[in-house]
């Protein structure tokens, strides 16, 4: 069992920048991908960015560039540095993991980020 806290969600104007945090406790070690999705108000929850245990990352296509997910192996922690926010990027962002690709994966509690217009 892996469990999930996100933290660093907060209200940020246009052209901002937050980072997300995600501290992972439990079966750490077998862990093989971690990401983060989001979910707006009445929107359904949509992948922002996934990185494996080999550092291979994946990015939806409206955060690339502006968007950059790593880990720290030694902190059990995944982060998502997040800049040049814009309105469309608030939602509630989840800290995922997963062993694998087949397996199920775990959530986090979830962290509010809002851009104001």
């Amino acid at each position: 069992q892996v469990q999930l806290v996100e933290s660093g969600g907060g209200l940020v104007q246009p052209g901002g920048s937050l980072r997300l945090s995600c501290a992972a406790s439990g079966s750490i070690f077998k862990i093989g991908v971690m990401g983060w999705y989001r979910q707006a108000p009445g929107k359904q929850r949509e992948l922002v960015a996934h990185i494996t245990s080999g550092g291979n990352t994946n990015y939806k296509d409206s955060v690339k560039g502006r968007f950059t997910i790593s880990r720290d192996n030694a902190k059990n922690t995944v982060y998502l540095q997040m800049n040049s926010l814009k309105p469309e990027d608030t939602a509630v962002y989840y800290c995922n993991a997963a062993y694998s690709i087949t397996t199920v994966s775990f959530w986090g509690q979830g962290t509010q980020v809002t851009v104001s217009s």
